[in-house]
């Protein structure tokens, strides 16, 4: 979750519907403007425990960002005194989940070739402080052996907010904000159809991605029932602003759908002054319409409330696709080349569509669910969801070989696919090749697990 600054239109008090539709319709771009950014989370821990590194201390995740500010030129970001983030012109930027899990959250590019390149930079220089800390960060969606109670908070202000706000509307929101780890892709939209035809794609394919980017079997020291646990613990957090949104399958959706639907998700905060205010429990419709001890609902209120707002695709200026865990770097570039092969090529959106169109909200409910514990096995109608993940890839690899952007060899983006194609021809997840080492040559050795899914340097 970034920090979100008021300038231009977005400091004005709202009087309008209009004015928030507005915000979405400045995301629009001419196809020539697109870009892809991606974000990745990883769990950091001990590499001999397994378990997640505290935030204080030499070797906790506050050393580790200072290490990286000092050897490759990242300036530091500080809340209260403490570092919890990283910022470097050009190059996106390192941020912290709330359990200490650290993130690139990546500059927006072109070409997955660029986004190639930021990721083996990325990896090189994590894993580089690692090894010098002996800290390992983890390809897995799930912080594997830490219980909630050995994860300390980062200090940062929202965290306090959030928290305890979610011991009261689910029983897993602690558990979503301090031991799981995504990747996420945002994509770009040229108008208010095509942006709400990609978020209708984005949802109908969700759990088929959740299930190809299945990664987190493993919490609490123990195998937990799910190939996505991840996935598994958002059906907990809280459902007022998380999962699908019924509306946008609907054909004449549109921005003012989106706007009426996040008015009535309840707020986390607002910021003023640099600081963050409590507003839980208050609805942001309410906010606009009443004021609250004299303040009153900008459009960049709205902004951040978008940014705490958590559907399996989100609409902000740009769309988020929301629903894989983390991954090892070798296929950590698939979700972006599904995305970017499907999303901005017209034929190639309309045939994913064509996949889940027919769907009744109950199979999509249920996908949902089946895809978290069977991953590509799960059943739907007379198929398999790997049969669907086959078809999706093919999409995939068809946009990217039309749009033709090559690397300086003369390979176009499917090469970044490659991996993925192959996890999905053999119809088995990380999470079950994860399952079948933990049980077998790991010996449920905690400190192998960690060698076995340790991030390492990425070739160029």
């Amino acid at each position: 979750m970034s920090d979100y600054v008021e300038k231009g239109p977005d400091a004005l008090p709202i009087e309008s519907i209009g004015q928030l539709v507005e915000h979405f319709e400045r995301g629009c771009k001419p196809r020539s403007d697109w870009t892809v950014g991606t974000e990745y989370e990883k769990p950091a821990v001990d590499r001999r425990t397994g378990l997640a590194i505290p935030f204080d201390g030499p070797r906790g995740v506050e050393a580790i960002l200072r290490a990286m500010a000092d050897r490759y030129g990242w300036e530091p970001q500080e809340e209260r005194g403490r570092v919890v983030a990283l910022t470097r012109e050009g190059r996106g930027s390192v941020t912290l989940e709330p359990g200490g899990q650290v993130e690139l959250s990546g500059h927006n590019f072109a070409t997955l070739h660029e986004t190639h390149a930021e990721l083996v930079r990325h990896a090189s220089e994590l894993t580089s402080i690692g090894d010098d800390l002996d800290v390992a960060f983890l390809g897995l969606g799930i912080t594997p052996f830490s219980r909630l109670d050995q994860i300390p908070w980062v200090p940062k202000a929202r965290y306090g907010i959030m928290g305890p706000y979610m011991l009261r509307v689910g029983s897993l929101g602690q558990r979503m904000m301090k031991q799981t780890t995504t990747v996420q892709v945002n994509v770009d939209y040229g108008s208010e159809s095509d942006a709400m035809m990609k978020m209708r794609v984005a949802m109908g394919i969700g759990a088929i991605l959740n299930a190809i980017f299945a990664n987190s079997p493993i919490s609490d020291g123990a195998p937990n029932g799910f190939l996505s646990y991840r996935g598994h613990v958002w059906t907990d957090t809280d459902t007022s602003r998380s999962g699908l949104l019924p509306f946008v399958f609907e054909e004449r959706a549109g921005f003012e759908d989106y706007v009426d639907w996040a008015l009535d998700v309840p707020m986390y905060f607002v910021r003023r002054g640099g600081s963050f205010r409590d507003m839980t429990g208050m609805t942001f419709r309410r906010f606009w319409e009443e004021g609250c001890d004299g303040l009153r609902a900008t459009v960049g209120d709205f902004a951040l409330h978008l940014s705490t707002l958590f559907p399996d695709a989100r609409l902000k200026t740009y769309i988020e696709l929301r629903t894989a865990d983390s991954q090892p770097p070798e296929t950590m570039l698939g979700l972006p080349a599904i995305a970017k092969g499907v999303l901005y090529e017209p034929d190639c959106l309309s045939a994913a569509w064509d996949l889940v169109k027919d769907f009744a909200w109950e199979e999509r409910l249920a996908l949902v669910l089946d895809a978290q514990r069977a991953g590509l096995a799960a059943p739907v109608r007379r198929w398999r969801v790997a049969d669907l993940a086959r078809e999706l890839v093919g999409i995939a690899e068809e946009g990217l070989r039309r749009q033709g952007c090559r690397d300086e060899r003369g390979d176009d983006e499917r090469v970044h696919l490659e991996s993925t194609r192959e996890l999905v021809r053999s119809g088995r997840t990380h999470a079950e090749r994860v399952l079948d080492l933990w049980q077998g040559a790991w010996d449920r050795e905690p400190a192998k697990l960690v060698a076995g899914t340790a991030w390492r340097a990425v070739p160029g």
